[in-house]
């Protein structure tokens, strides 16, 4: 959400994207497999880079007063923030994941920044993004002052650990645990972190992007259609 006096120009005026992958075909396939017709489609995959000042409209703000609280705590603000990003009109502060409770307590407490709503928690998966291939992406309200910010934290494949924010935010609590059922970040600290959705003798976190498929064949008007694994090869 940007702000009433926000500069468009300013809001996209970002430094070099990140390249994490480049995709050949409508599916990212090899060989015959894609039909398609777009086998010949090459499509890089990028991440926004970071974003110069001014950012624009009530942005600088934010990231002045959350500075400031965080040097009360003693913590300096390049330290917890690895980067900003702008881009289509929103603030996503990349935190630091050891820092993100921090980060967090700063933002709901300081009055005049006051993000007293946590909307949840989501997962995503970038498996091309080295060391960073695990995100959690946390949207903040303020209803105090009608503003918005986004906290996002990676984490790597290898060590999925990220703080929990459950003694910050009570809300995430069954945000926390669909998080780590369906993508398998363990969120340290959280009171109960079980499966919210699959059965808890479940393998896997099914929406990583190296899930298979998978799936039962189904019955439909006397015809057997098989499991999307079955139905054609990628691969």
């Amino acid at each position: 959400m940007s702000g009433p006096d926000q500069d468009p120009q300013q809001a996209v005026a970002r430094a070099d994207e990140e390249l994490i992958d480049v995709r050949r075909g409508m599916f990212g396939v090899s060989g015959t497999g894609d039909t398609s017709g777009y086998g010949r489609l090459v499509r890089e995959v990028t991440l926004p880079g970071s974003t110069s000042r001014p950012y624009g409209g009530y942005f600088d703000d934010v990231a002045d007063r959350l500075a400031e609280a965080l040097g009360r705590a003693g913590v300096e603000f390049d330290d917890a923030i690895e980067k900003v990003v702008v881009y289509r009109d929103e603030l996503t502060l990349h935190v630091r994941r050891e820092l993100l409770p921090q980060v967090a307590q700063r933002l709901r407490d300081e009055p005049e920044l006051r993000f007293e709503m946590c909307l949840g928690v989501s997962g995503v998966h970038y498996p091309h993004e080295a060391g960073r291939e695990l995100h959690a992406v946390y949207h903040l309200q303020s209803i105090t002052h009608g503003r918005r910010v986004r906290l996002e934290v990676a984490a790597p494949d290898d060590d999925p650990h990220i703080p929990s924010l459950y003694a910050v935010y009570p809300t995430n609590d069954w945000h926390e645990r669909e998080t780590y059922d369906f993508f398998g970040i363990v969120f340290d600290g959280h009171p109960s972190l079980t499966r919210i959705e699959m059965p808890d003798d479940w393998q896997g976190h099914p929406q990583r992007k190296d899930y298979p498929l998978g799936g039962v064949p189904v019955e439909y008007k006397g015809a057997r259609i098989p499991p999307p694994d079955e139905r054609r090869g990628y691969n």
